[in-house]
């Protein structure tokens, strides 16, 4: 085992566990936006640019399944929800999530040059 608590290539590894929170290309971006706050899903679509209402709401699916999402009555509206971080999504937000932001945000070019 290594230090991480895995075996090489093993297919329950923690890294495994973890990237696969992103495997889904919308699903960080969704929990992104919602750092800014809980809110419907029709003012996260106005805020993510180019994902289709379909794509939407599947990812608020799956990240409500995983727990990283929650999904609560709107008060003023009864066909409306209210979308927010959990605990753990905001653990994963504003950790690993924010840390590969930031990673990719400076090393743009590199990456931009390998396409």
């Amino acid at each position: 085992m290594d230090d991480q608590g895995c075996e090489t290539f093993v297919s329950d590894c923690h890294v495994r566990a973890g990237a696969d929170l992103i495997s889904h290309t919308w699903d960080p971006v969704v929990l992104s936006a919602l750092r800014l706050g809980p809110t419907r899903r029709s003012v996260l679509l106005d805020r993510i640019a180019g994902a289709s209402d379909k794509v939407l709401t599947e990812s608020l699916r799956r990240l409500t399944a995983r727990g990283l999402v929650s999904r609560t009555a709107s008060a003023d509206r009864r066909d409306a929800a209210v979308y927010r971080l959990t605990a753990l999504g905001t653990s994963f937000a504003e950790g690993p999530l924010a840390g590969l932001a930031t990673w990719a945000a400076g090393h743009q070019a590199e990456l931009a040059a390998g396409s």
